[in-house]
């Protein structure tokens, strides 16, 4: 396991420089076009943040603390999720005409879109921590306890892209199923309602759905003002390797099947 990770990162260190492109393409071509540019990484959240505060204030956080903050954290984490994934499933077949000619690591291509996720996520954290400020949350060390959540969630999202990416290249549908898989994902993850109100049975099924998992995570430190026990902190680490283990070994058994489907 050890020498085949080693091997991975030998071979992206051989191809650093392409690497480097593919990610300065694809951070450009997101934009590209665009008067604004990468402020629309930072308008686009807080323009959902906006219309879901107007929409679902009144309805589940008319009386609770911090509510603001508690939409930002669980539309943040989604966003991330959803826009490293989407990159991430698309990723093998949006670049075919280099993979048919080229023999390179196929992962090259997937990871090169999570960076730009990364980035996006990046500057609209900075935000995020703004908004806190501003709402009375006082900042504490207990803060840099957020990077587990956050890399475990990088980890998560890379393994997931790897099992869609793949799916994609054979199966093309994926793309619409993924769309009514998302929207059913935004409902369950407790983005903008409260899980108390559920018996204490419900709100345990809630940890099987790995993304509520992480925005539980965030919400604890942030809002909360503690870090989660243990069994959530494990629960972090096994999502995260259950999607990157699955997703490696999917790309390991069918790397070069993906050729006869490009």
């Amino acid at each position: 396991m050890l020498d085949a990770v080693r091997n991975q990162i030998t071979q992206l260190k051989r191809h650093k420089f392409l690497f480097e492109e593919l990610v300065k393409r694809d951070f450009k071509k997101k934009y590209k076009r665009t008067a604004l540019g990468m402020v629309w990484s930072l308008i686009s959240p807080l323009m959902q943040l906006l219309i879901m505060s107007i929409v679902f204030t009144n309805f589940f956080g008319r009386d609770k603390p911090h509510y603001t903050i508690y939409l930002f954290a669980g539309n943040l984490t989604y966003s991330f999720f959803k826009d490293s994934t989407y990159g991430g499933m698309s990723s093998l077949m949006a670049n075919a005409g280099i993979i048919t000619k080229i023999n390179l690591p196929k992962y090259m291509f997937l990871l090169s879109k999570n960076v730009a996720s990364i980035i996006n996520f990046g500057l609209t954290l900075v935000i995020f921590f703004i908004f806190t400020a501003v709402d009375g949350i006082a900042f504490h060390p207990r803060f840099l306890m957020l990077v587990y959540p956050i890399i475990t969630l990088i980890l998560f999202n890379i393994g997931c892209g790897f099992i869609l990416s793949a799916l994609f290249v054979i199966f093309k549908d994926i793309q619409y199923l993924y769309d009514i898989f998302t929207l059913m994902l935004m409902y369950l993850s407790a983005i903008f309602y409260y899980t108390d109100d559920y018996s204490e049975t419900v709100q345990k099924l809630f940890y099987l759905n790995p993304l509520y998992v992480y925005i539980t995570y965030i919400r604890h430190i942030v809002i909360d003002g503690y870090i989660p026990a243990w069994p959530t902190h494990l629960l972090c680490l096994v999502y995260a390797l259950a999607a990157l283990g699955v997703g490696a070994l999917i790309y390991k058994k069918y790397n070069y099947k993906f050729l006869y489907y490009m």
